[in-house]
């Protein structure tokens, strides 16, 4: 009987060295990813180096969600697969170990890494995912880092075009320069001419100071003057020229208050609050816009015909007490009925309006209560979807019994796509109320969990649906049984011809 401990520490250190290195490998293309998506934003901004460290460090903690699955699934494929390959496996199973007995240590620490998943998606992602949007929120408001190129407009000054024809690198200057300022419009433009241009900033960093040699300046005075025959403009020759320029480089964090109050910032038990709260709030709102509507609006007396006298001569139908408004109309002259039918559109259009404007309110309340809904559930999903990923990984590698980087990397890559484009058709589906918010949520885990009882079911009982010889002789069964059902049809049908 070999000793199960030893087995239980060597394949427990297979996986976690593994694990470790694909994770990080994960960790590193999902935070890359994100980034390219917002590179724009990052790059060309002097940002300093600490920020951008920062930035990283909480895109690393944010992305922890994404690259933990598929660092479980990869490691757990690629070790069933090393250990089939090299018959480890089998020789464990030849000797009596049960599959279940052999992914007993790696159980443990799954259920543990699940357990801390979740206490890490509750409380560590909503702080990380809170200060990594307010940097990004504060490079979106940092001006950007001054560079002027050379042969074409630079619009980076806000109101400013500047246009330079060479750059003399020794001086650090621009020559041969045309700005133009659009600060008072397009209509009242003002053009500056100079030989060079040389920039500097103030010591607090607040502003720009443009020195100009050499140079002309062209004033558009149209708005001085009322006549639109002639366009009047002030030239002005300088030597030398000094202009300030409101530009700050320095780089201001924004309050972390501006996300206080949203989803992604909140842990379990603040989200389960608000959603109590804005459900309250959406169900009173929709009661109240309701009742007003059906009462105030549909069934209330909304319009008194008080310039029609009462006449001896009306039938009692029309009296104060009973009203028949069809026959008040009727009676009424044509300018009358004119005012009617204008106080009716107006009453109807006020109605519209107020129906639209209850939409809006009643509709932000609804996505307010989605988003809330949707980023509790997720809380849960991370943590069941490294369970599911598990027994979907070390089944399928101990069928495939394919270990290395290739055949696990490509098998890790579709399955997880497939949960990818799945968990996200389910949020898409929850987020715009198609699917109840859970629905949405646990499809993907829903789909994926039946795939993985079914594959330790099929690697427990030792199937053999993934080697080539299983459906070659499948396959070849098939071919004689066809082969033998179309000789028999084609004698019997000479037969019959003969007789």
């Amino acid at each position: 009987m070999p000793n199960i401990k030893l087995i239980d520490r060597y394949i427990f250190k297979s996986f976690i060295v593994l694990f470790f290195a694909t994770f990080f490998v994960c960790l590193f293309i999902v935070v890359m990813q994100f980034v390219w998506l917002h590179v724009d934003e990052l790059i060309g901004k002097g940002i300093p180096l600490w920020v951008l460290a920062r930035f990283f460090y909480y895109a690393c903690l944010t992305s922890t969600p994404i690259a933990l699955p598929l660092a479980i699934l990869l490691a757990s494929l690629m070790t069933f697969g090393n250990l089939g390959e090299r018959l480890e496996l089998l020789s464990m199973k030849t000797a009596g170990i049960s599959l279940f007995r052999i992914m007993r240590s790696l159980l443990i620490f799954i259920s543990f890494l699940v357990v801390g998943a979740f206490f890490f998606s509750n409380n560590v992602i909503p702080i990380a995912q809170q200060k990594m949007w307010v940097l990004m929120f504060s490079f979106r408001q940092k001006s950007p880092e001054l560079e002027i190129p050379v042969g074409e407009f630079y619009s980076g000054i806000r109101g400013w075009n500047i246009y330079a024809r060479s750059k003399d690198t020794k001086h650090k200057a621009l020559c041969d320069v045309m700005i133009y300022d659009f600060s008072n419009g397009f209509e009242n433009a003002n053009v500056t001419t100079a030989d060079t241009l040389r920039i500097a900033t103030t010591a607090d960093k607040k502003n720009l100071i443009i020195s100009l040699t050499n140079g002309e300046y062209f004033e558009n005075l149209k708005s001085q003057t009322k006549s639109r025959d002639n366009t009047p403009y002030r030239r002005e020759t300088f030597q030398t020229k000094d202009i300030l320029i409101d530009f700050d480089t320095n780089f201001e964090e924004l309050s972390g208050d501006i996300f206080q109050n949203q989803h992604i910032s909140k842990n379990i038990q603040k989200l389960t609050h608000d959603i109590d709260s804005i459900n309250f709030v959406r169900d009173s709102l929709k009661d109240t816009y309701a009742e007003n509507i059906v009462e105030n609006k549909l069934f209330g007396n909304t319009y008194q015909p008080t310039y029609i006298e009462k006449k001896d001569s009306l039938p009692i139908a029309f009296s104060q007490t009973t009203r028949n408004t069809d026959s008040l109309f009727l009676i009424s002259s044509q300018e009358q009925m004119k005012q009617i039918a204008n106080t009716a559109v107006m009453k109807m259009q006020n109605t519209v309006s107020d129906v639209q404007y209850n939409t809006i309110v009643i509709n932000e309340a609804d996505n307010y209560y989605v988003r809330h809904n949707i980023e509790w559930h997720r809380k849960f999903t991370l943590s069941f979807a490294c369970l599911i990923f598990f027994f979907i990984g070390a089944p399928l590698g101990a069928i495939i019994g394919k270990g290395g980087l290739g055949m696990p990397a490509v098998v890790s890559i579709v399955l997880f796509i497939i949960y990818y484009i799945i968990d996200t058709y389910g949020q898409k589906m929850g987020r715009e109320n198609v699917w109840s918010v859970w629905q949405g949520m646990w499809l993907s885990s829903s789909i994926l969990l039946p795939v993985g009882i079914f594959l330790t079911y099929k690697a427990a009982t030792d199937s053999e649906m993934f080697r080539n010889e299983t459906y070659l002789s499948f396959f070849k069964k098939a071919y004689k049984f066809f082969k033998t059902d179309l000789h028999a049809l084609i004698t019997n049908k000479g037969t019959k011809q003969i007789v």
